[in-house]
């Protein structure tokens, strides 16, 4: 058992994100079953309910991102910004597989260093195709 949490210790990583995950969808229903409960009480009542309520059942379960924001407050991506690190770390690896031998002679490096590369490349090309409204 212990060989076993020594080869595979990073599958903490993908359990854990998929447990949050699966934590926020069960919030997201709670906020939507608790909405309806309010709703029916309003209902009850013979009130009008307020717009406030009413825009909380209008969106939908999966809108709500890490940040909590809907998909219409986000900022813009700055590709730019997104360009210059994944170019600086295709540098840094390239230059760590070139230079040193910390990945054993394996090229694992190199192969990191293309990838950051292929991602700096796609930045790049965002960067110059997106349009910004100023």
């Amino acid at each position: 058992m212990e060989q076993f949490l020594y080869q595979f210790w990073w599958l903490i990583f993908p359990i854990g994100f998929g447990l949050l995950g699966a934590y926020n969808s069960f919030l997201g229903y709670r906020r939507q079953k608790d909405a309806i409960n309010l709703l029916k009480a309003y209902a009850d009542k013979g009130q009008e309910p307020p717009e406030a309520l009413l825009k909380v059942l209008q969106r939908p379960l999966d809108e709500d991102g890490w940040d909590g924001q809907s998909p219409g407050n986000r900022q813009p991506t700055n590709y730019w910004s997104l360009f210059g690190l994944f170019a600086a770390l295709g540098l840094g690896f390239l230059g760590a597989s070139y230079f040193t031998n910390l990945d054993g002679g394996t090229d694992a490096f190199l192969i990191v260093a293309f990838v950051m590369g292929a991602v700096a490349v796609w930045a790049l090309i965002s960067a110059l195709t997106t349009r910004r409204d100023r």
